[in-house]
């Protein structure tokens, strides 16, 4: 799992180890904050990787390999999303914002790929945002990059499929973690619960049914879908 140490990937991880699996995270963080109270402590492991970078992520995948021989259901959650007008975004700014949510996102799901090959099973959960379906002002960067996701998802599910395994996105609605309310106004967080159809914030544990569910053998029969949490913002 990337981004398991965040405030969303977080309430995840209880949830798997809740339900015996084990957990590979990427962050180093994530043992500090997630292992106390675990009845089995050694069920969270971290490789600390870069997942812009080949290399690591090839590192992780050896390191899966070697200690457990098995990875059933990557889950893609590292994402960055900073405030800026298209205007005065910088190339650097552009190429942060694509390659830490899709080109991470492919790299990781690259090098986990023949472990699940070998099983022919796997449940390949990705995240994309709501803001791809009408887009966002001052963050076009990430809009594009998740919308790259989507794509890059379903394009994949085709390749794929005949292998068992499946490639999913979750799209969540905008999530009140603290780097969202440290960055977006509150007038913006309170347009959100206003255009929703169940009228509040949306939280992390909103997301674990449905994270859970696409990583299960209950989901055997989706793939290259789109499964939108946002509490009926966007009805798709």
């Amino acid at each position: 799992m990337t981004g398991a140490a965040g405030g969303i990937g977080s309430v995840w991880v209880k949830r798997f180890l809740g339900n015996g699996d084990t957990v590979i995270d990427t962050e180093d963080g994530a043992l500090s904050k997630l292992r106390d109270g675990q009845s089995d402590p050694a069920k969270l492991v971290t490789v600390a990787t870069e997942t812009t970078s080949d290399s690591d992520c090839d590192r992780l995948a050896e390191a899966a390999r070697s200690q457990f021989g098995r990875v059933d259901a990557p889950i893609n959650c590292a994402g960055f999303f900073p405030v800026v007008a298209s205007k005065d975004m910088t190339g650097t700014q552009w190429r942060q914002v694509i390659d830490t949510n899709l080109t991470g996102t492919f790299l990781m799901t690259q090098a986990i790929l023949p472990l699940m090959k070998a099983r022919a099973w796997g449940r390949t959960v990705n995240f994309g945002s709501g803001a791809v379906f009408d887009g966002t002002k001052l963050q076009s960067h990430h809009v594009e990059a998740k919308a790259g996701v989507v794509g890059f998802s379903r394009s994949l599910a085709h390749e794929i499929g005949g292998n068992g395994i499946t490639v999913n996105v979750i799209t969540p609605g905008l999530t009140g973690i603290n780097a969202v309310r440290d960055h977006f106004p509150e007038e913006l967080l309170a347009a959100q619960r206003a255009g929703r159809a169940i009228a509040r914030d949306e939280v992390p544990e909103d997301l674990v049914g449905p994270v859970f569910f696409l990583a299960s053998p209950d989901a055997d029969f989706s793939s290259g879908q789109i499964l939108n949490v946002d509490g009926g913002h966007f009805m798709v």
